[in-house]
């Protein structure tokens, strides 16, 4: 065997642009990706490297066909965003990005939690740094509250893999389920919770949505990229088949279209999309058949590209004009015509169009859905797809190239943007035409699918044009949310409104009553002081202002002594 560690050349591609700068850096930082999925096809499956910690038996690197799947992802992933960000002098994000692609492929071929464990908190410690390198008050508290919620998720799944190792004396990272008696059932749920949070459940999703719209243009093409696909993974092996995932899934799907179509963000538009995607995949993972996992990777493989597609051609916007509203863009197609094209792809292939890449995996997670009987889930990720199209499909290319024009006159990006964005462009296509050939060649479990058949087809042409014919009634009828500047609050409500309005009724009651008993004792003082004073005299008054004879206090103390003496001695 000789391949070495698959994080091997990205850490060293991160490591080397600490030191190098111009075209050596740039060689060094593409050539690292691509050495890392040549060195993915020399690995033979089975355990590359392993050995003992603590009486432990560790799998540092494990290989498989769906850990292999997810290799491939990201190095892809990683060559994009890094052709997509040559053209910034920023080392800072560079050592970063290529630091997190490498975090997010040792996290998918750990074979152990612990080693998991290691890389689920590296992705959070080199990610925040493309947050906070965009050096902006909102970018530096978004990073702040995005790390403390990834360490949190972290933590959960410390305390998880130290419970199971306790019960079950191993550490090795298999399928866990929820179905456990004793601790091991507390263990198993706070795992769940763990990879829960960094897949954004509801409830726990806000820091998606809140910090991913904060990044710099290109750090966004790498935070769309690994974190959440790294909790699709261990859902993938950890929980398949746990029903409670199908309706948690379809949770997600549905929910965030309300809060995109009235978002002005559009950078946070494609946020909440990428939750609702990650919705569908874990319905797949949820029902657990053969099919619909595989549908549920095909669909994370796809969403990386596609949704990065359409992050690169939003940064692109951001980057050249410095705007990202939507009620502040428009017209810019007259502007950035390579960059409206390539947006429109992307925004064909998360819609789900025939011969895009969204089309041939959402559709095994909805084929699985029915040939399960879940026909409740199968209308929702219906009204989830319809959704999605009005969203991101229609919404993002519109208000941001065509609707009104802004006045905005720019150029197109970078080169070296349009390269990136082109490449992902002709991957969604080619992802898209020929499934066979390429995505369902890396499935992990065997299963025969063929998405072009004419139910499979129609269906979701019919689905596309209603949905079109709807946006357009809508809008004609000016019933379409309109593009706002405002701020939309969803479940940060609970933090944002609600926590600090109760921590100030319960500071303001707690000072009153502390304020009110201080009042009281200080009357109190002042009243005893009052009866033990007479003031005109000039001496104190009161039976406690007496002069006692010497004698007489002579008996009360031996009165005393004697009362002492005879409970001592009776104790």
């Amino acid at each position: 065997m000789n391949s070495v560690i698959p994080f091997l050349p990205l850490l060293l591609g991160a490591l080397a642009a600490i030191f190098l700068r111009g075209w050596l850096r740039n060689l060094i930082m593409i050539a690292a990706p691509i050495l890392g999925a040549i060195n993915l096809m020399g690995m033979d499956h089975g355990v590359f490297w392993s050995l003992e910690f603590m009486g432990y038996a560790l799998e540092p690197v494990k290989v498989d066909k769906l850990s292999l799947m997810f290799g491939y992802l990201f190095h892809l992933a990683s060559l994009i965003a890094v052709i997509y960000a040559l053209h910034v002098k920023d080392t800072v994000q560079h050592v970063a990005g290529l630091a997190y692609a490498a975090s997010a492929v040792g996290a998918v071929f750990a074979g152990d939690l612990l080693t998991l464990f290691i890389f689920w908190e590296l992705l959070a410690l080199t990610s925040v740094f493309l947050i906070w390198a965009r050096r902006t008050d909102r970018a530096y508290s978004s990073g702040v509250r995005y790390l403390i919620i990834q360490v949190l998720s972290g933590v959960l799944l410390l305390v998880g893999l130290l419970i199971f190792a306790q019960v079950n004396n191993s550490l090795l990272f298999t399928q866990i389920g929820l179905q456990h008696e004793g601790i091991a059932q507390i263990g198993a749920w706070l795992i769940f919770f763990g990879f829960g949070i960094k897949c954004a459940f509801p409830f726990m999703h806000n820091w998606l949505t809140d910090a991913y719209p904060e990044a710099t243009p290109s750090g966004t093409i790498f935070l769309a990229s690994f974190t959440t696909k790294v909790a699709v993974y261990a859902f993938a092996r950890g929980f398949p088949g746990e029903e409670i995932l199908v309706w948690i899934g379809v949770t997600m799907a549905c929910f965030p279209i309300f809060f995109a179509v009235i978002e002005n963000d559009l950078r946070r538009v494609l946020a909440y999309s990428l939750i609702n995607q990650i919705g569908f995949m874990i319905v797949g993972i949820g029902i657990g058949t053969a099919i619909a996992l595989n549908g549920a990777v095909a669909h994370a493989f796809n969403d990386v590209i596609f949704k990065g597609l359409l992050m690169m051609t939003m940064g692109a916007v951001l980057h050249m004009t410095g705007k990202i509203n939507g009620s502040e863009l428009g017209g810019l197609y007259k502007s950035m015509p390579k960059t409206t094209v390539l947006c429109i792809v992307g925004a064909a292939s998360i819609s789900a169009f025939p011969l895009f890449s969204g089309f041939v995996s959402k559709s095994m997670i909805m084929a699985a859905a029915v040939a399960e009987g879940y026909d409740v889930v199968w209308l929702l990720l219906l009204f989830a797809a319809a959704g999605v199209f009005h969203h991101a499909g229609i919404k993002i290319p519109y208000f941001a190239f065509f609707a009104h024009d802004s006045g905005i006159r720019t150029t197109e990006p970078p080169k070296n943007m349009l390269v990136a964005m082109t490449l992902a462009a002709v991957a969604c296509v080619v992802l898209g035409t020929f499934p066979a050939q390429t995505v369902y060649a890396l499935l992990p479990w065997e299963h025969s699918y063929q998405p072009y058949d004419v139910t499979h087809v129609l269906t979701q042409l019919q689905l596309l044009f209603f949905s079109a014919l709807a946006f357009v009634w809508l809008n004609l009828k000016n019933m379409y949310p309109p593009e706002l500047p405002s701020t939309n609050l969803d479940a940060d409500w609970f933090y944002r409104k609600l926590a600090p309005a109760v921590v100030k009724r319960v500071a303001s009651t707690t000072y009153g009553a502390y304020v009110s008993v201080e009042n009281s004792v200080i009357l109190s003082v002042k009243r005893m002081v009052q009866n033990s004073y007479d003031a005109e005299a000039g001496e104190p008054k009161g039976y406690f202002a007496k002069l006692w004879p010497t004698e007489t206090m002579v008996v009360w103390v031996a009165i005393l002594l004697v009362v002492y003496l005879l409970f001592y001695y009776l104790h």
